[in-house]
């Protein structure tokens, strides 16, 4: 049951109704908890969006940037790429528009020249230590109203979700 902070009816409730009036004999039930997942994702996704436009980066570049700021050392293209889940083609465009901003850099591995790594630069770094904090501030907020026992069983659950959904998606 709603608490008072909580909408009796939201979005994700009046889609799921309007299935099941068109589909009365389908269990849409899973439109509870994916429906409200991939509402969270798109709102949140939008909200990035909209508050990276400032930097001169997008989204997807962002990732980039993170991916190599979280990293101890340069990484490799190839690397990026299994971080960030984004194809090779996309890693490389996205590098080379980074490259071009000046954000990252491209290295040369001492001991074998044909290694590219890349590594951010001072002001890629910047990018992301004003950026990245205003991020986990908004997701904060976005967890307002929940208790640490809420939140632990909350990411305990979305843990095993997401294991389902790795294992039906892996080739």
């Amino acid at each position: 049951m709603p608490d008072a902070a909580t909408p009796a009816d939201d979005f994700v409730d009046r889609v799921r109704h309007a299935w099941s009036e068109s589909y009365p004999d389908l269990n849409t039930r899973p439109i509870d908890i994916i429906g409200r997942i991939i509402r969270i994702s798109s709102l949140t996704l939008n909200h990035l969006d909209h508050e990276l436009s400032g930097s001169g980066v997008t989204r997807t570049e962002f990732e980039v940037l993170c991916a190599l700021a979280r990293s101890p050392h340069p990484l490799r293209a190839s690397e990026v790429t299994s971080v960030t889940g984004m194809s090779g083609a996309s890693t490389t465009k996205h590098t080379d528009r980074l490259v071009g901003l000046g954000l990252v850099e491209r290295k040369r591995l001492e001991r074998d020249g044909r290694v590219v790594l890349l590594d951010l630069t001072d002001a890629g770094r910047r990018v992301v230590e004003s950026e990245y904090p205003r991020r986990v501030t908004r997701e904060m907020h976005m967890l307002d109203g929940l208790s640490d026992d809420e939140l632990d069983t909350l990411t305990d659950l979305l843990r095993r979700v997401v294991f389902n959904v790795e294992q039906q998606t892996r080739p």
